[in-house]
């Protein structure tokens, strides 16, 4: 009887055993499966994502074609492995007169820079030299002749080692009065007032002043409040007349004066 139940046991086992689902010759396994959908992949975007149009837009200091190649790219690329922020990087260090840029990729093969450029606003004299600025006071670099025309001239200021492409820097390191120089200009370009601006002395930081249209001393003060200053003098130039010419002060931060000469 023993010997009949284990008979019994044994059979059932090997019956389990049977039932077991067996692999299919040739079946591919989940990794490797996931491995060839990857390459498979990567070779259609290698092979088929390739830059046939570069397009610029927003440039007028530069040409297309500096740009491209400041950004290192060029028809046949691979649009998806082409780094866009280490060709940022690169326009900057190449191209001081851009202020922003953008890269976009625009399937299936075309690549659209987008620029936004400096403006040379005010400009330094070193020994026979002038370097120019932008109004964020990045240096852009030496002026040609003539070219300082319309921008506006700054005194009182010792300039340190100039770097294109750099933020201005003083001899003795006085960051103030580069942050002080460059809310300035960006008020006096924001608002219009860069062209007739003939001189902005910076020579006593507590008391800067400039010339304006030939007729006017605006005295602008130390470096507090300037975009509420401008506001006045914007104000008082609203009520002048035409034949007007003197003082106009608003160093204190509060008041508007007209002096005439």
């Amino acid at each position: 009887m023993a010997q009949s139940m284990h008979r019994d046991i044994a059979s059932d086992d090997r019956g389990r055993e049977n039932r077991q689902p067996k692999r299919r010759p040739g079946s591919l396994s989940g990794p490797l499966m996931f491995l060839m959908v990857v390459v498979a992949a990567i070779f259609v975007m290698s092979v088929f994502f390739r830059v046939s149009d570069i397009s610029v837009e927003g440039n007028s200091h530069y040409t297309d074609i500096e740009i491209i190649r400041a950004i290192d790219i060029e028809e046949g690329d691979n649009l998806f492995f082409f780094d866009r922020f280490s060709a940022v990087s690169r326009v900057f260090a190449k191209l001081p007169y851009i202020e922003q840029v953008s890269v976009e990729r625009s399937l299936p093969n075309k690549v659209v820079i987008n620029v936004v450029e400096s403006t040379a606003l005010a400009y330094l004299e070193l020994g026979d030299e002038q370097w120019t600025l932008d109004h964020s006071c990045k240096v852009l670099g030496k002026a040609a002749d003539g070219e300082t025309a319309n921008m506006i001239p700054v005194i009182g200021i010792d300039p340190g080692t100039l770097y294109i492409g750099e933020t201005l820097t003083t001899a003795d390191g006085n960051q103030a009065l580069v942050d002080q120089l460059s809310e300035i200009l960006f008020q006096m370009e924001a608002r219009g007032l860069n062209f007739s601006v003939a001189k902005l002395d910076m020579t006593d930081s507590s008391a800067v002043e400039f010339s304006y249209d030939g007729k006017y001393t605006v005295m602008l003060g130390n470096s507090e409040n300037i975009e509420h200053k401008f506001g006045m003098f914007v104000a008082v130039m609203d009520k002048l007349l035409e034949g007007d010419a003197g003082i106009i002060n608003v160093s204190d931060g509060v008041t508007g004066h007209f002096s005439p000469y």
